[in-house]
């Protein structure tokens, strides 16, 4: 009985040492991927980026046929524009 009640407790820390070490192994594996979705967003963000501005370019050198959104974005910008400076002369 008692042989069978060892056996039975290495088999249960043997288990828990295994447990153990796929937790360890998956902590890292989402801190990697953490990582990961964090530069990919950042590279979204960018490329977003890229192709407002490459819009924009479209628009100002003629090559869009949606001029009317090229009016939108520039009036947007006047504006902002114009906030900031009425927040400077506060």
């Amino acid at each position: 009985m008692l042989e069978g009640i060892k056996k039975s407790i290495e088999r249960l820390i043997a288990r828990y040492e295994s447990e153990r070490s796929e937790r360890i192994a998956l902590e890292e594996e989402v801190k990697r991927l953490q990582a990961l979705n964090e530069v990919y967003g950042k590279r979204i963000t960018e490329l977003e980026r890229q192709v407002e501005n490459l819009k924009l370019t479209e628009a100002f050198t003629g090559s869009s046929p949606d001029k009317s959104a090229a009016k939108e974005k520039i009036d947007k910008l006047i504006r902002e524009i114009d906030k900031c400076i009425s927040l400077l002369e506060k």
